[in-house]
């Protein structure tokens, strides 16, 4: 029951994830989700799941840094 209901609120964030406007929010709720969907992955024993919402969160990750930490940085030499 918990796994199945950890499913379907991982469903919900993705699809929530499809009405950020902002960039930001959307990485955010594109992390929350990969990492829950990871977590559902775990209890099913799916290793496809895991590894791939491993790859969504590094992505989201990396190009929220990018925006956030990296990009600022380099505007900031200029």
């Amino acid at each position: 029951m918990v796994t199945e209901a950890l499913g379907w609120v991982a469903t919900a964030v993705f699809v929530g994830s499809y009405f950020c406007a902002r960039p930001a929010a959307l990485r955010a709720v594109q992390m929350l989700g990969a990492t829950l969907w990871m977590v559902y992955g775990f209890h099913i024993n799916a290793t496809p799941v895991i590894v791939a919402n491993a790859l969504v969160f590094a992505a989201a990750a990396w190009t929220f840094a990018r925006s956030h930490v990296i990009g600022p940085t380099l505007a900031r030499r200029d």
